[in-house]
């Protein structure tokens, strides 16, 4: 049986594999989105179950879908199914790892590393070390997967956290691992919607949104309650795919930019996109302070192709031939991915930013 899918030939599950191969080996600095490349089947909660794992606002890119019902069913079926699978392969750190441009022949255990190095990173850019006399006493990390980002802060900082995301199995092993690491009287997780946080105002004094910006349906809807649960003096941090800001003679993308992302949208289960200066502009328009941001998108590159290669091992390839059609389209459309890197179009961008001490 043959298919046609976003303008590429499938027959057989070794076109499957020879599109991961080919990713691997013809572009190997570039980063694809985190969390899209693996995923595990139709029983993925059974399986998870056995191992113990329960600017301009110029946003006109095309959603995955336009009912957010539909999108945030999608985005929570996307992680129950995929978060076993990178946990057995990348551990609890679900988001790309910070490098040296310049860095080659990086080691596995070097990549995980590299995933604590973006929590740091994320940290200093925001002015903030568990060393400052104003070191974050509580936080939500928004998007949280399964925990891990959640458990290094509350480490870091002695502070209890909250984790929220869309995914049941995700906040089900995030506690389970919690608990494990005698975390469970500092670190929560539950299933909540981030853009209508269970959270009374001004609760946190971080706020923390690893790679998560990207699933938001309401840009504008995201950044307010990222502003309305951060204490008075609380720093917000926004670590997150955008697409290239446009020039001042721009009002929107190019058509053919608007094209690719549409059907990166499709695949990945991502609604619209917006731009680093589309998120600065948001939080100015709330008064927010120190507003600052950078494109790291060089930082994050030799990351992605190693996620690639490891889907390559034994047993990468068999999670994949038995993971469904999700996992298949995921993997297809990862070229595109690395087109929009080589035109500039797609950005690996970190927003900061503090809430007023007063209002």
């Amino acid at each position: 049986m043959y298919m046609l899918v976003e303008g590429i030939c499938i027959g057989g599950w070794g076109s499957h594999v020879y599109a991961l191969g080919h990713l691997a080996t013809s572009s190997p600095t570039l980063p694809i989105k985190p969390a899209l490349a693996l995923r595990i089947g139709e029983n993925a909660t059974n399986s998870l179950s056995t191992r113990g794992r329960p600017r301009r606002n110029n946003m006109t890119v095309r959603a995955a879908s336009t009912a957010p019902d539909v999108l945030r069913k999608g985005i929570a079926e996307f992680y129950d199914e995929s978060s076993g699978v990178w946990e057995d392969i990348w551990g609890d750190h679900m988001h790309h790892g910070f490098y040296d441009p310049a860095a080659s022949d990086v080691s596995i255990s070097d990549h995980r590393a590299a995933q604590i190095r973006m929590i740091d990173h994320s940290l200093a850019f925001a002015s903030l070390s568990d060393e400052s006399n104003q070191k974050p006493k509580s936080i939500v990390d928004v998007g949280c997967g399964i925990g891990g980002s959640s458990r290094y802060l509350a480490r870091k900082f002695g502070a209890k956290c909250k984790g929220i995301t869309l995914s049941p199995v995700q906040a089900q092993r995030a506690q389970q691992l919690a608990d494990a690491q005698g975390l469970n009287a500092q670190v929560l997780f539950e299933v909540a919607d981030a853009l209508n946080q269970p959270f009374p105002d001004g609760q946190f004094d971080l706020v923390w949104s690893m790679e998560s910006g990207e699933h938001m349906p309401d840009k504008k809807k995201f950044v307010n309650e990222l502003v309305r649960v951060a204490a008075p003096g609380g720093t917000i941090i926004i670590v997150t795919w955008c697409h290239r800001d446009l020039s001042p003679s721009e009002e929107s993308l190019l058509p053919e930019e608007k094209n690719l992302l549409d059907r990166i949208c499709r695949a990945f289960y991502l609604p619209e996109w917006c731009s680093t200066a589309d998120y600065v502009s948001l939080l100015t328009s709330l008064s927010m302070e120190d507003v600052k941001s950078a494109d790291w998108s060089d930082n994050v590159a030799p990351f992605w192709p190693a996620v690639i290669k490891s889907a390559l091992t034994w047993k990468g390839i068999t999670s994949l031939l038995t993971s469904g059609w999700k996992t298949i389209r995921g993997a297809l459309v990862m070229p595109l991915m690395i087109q929009g890197y080589n035109k500039g179009l797609i950005k690996f961008a970190i927003i900061t930013c503090r809430k007023p001490n007063t209002p």
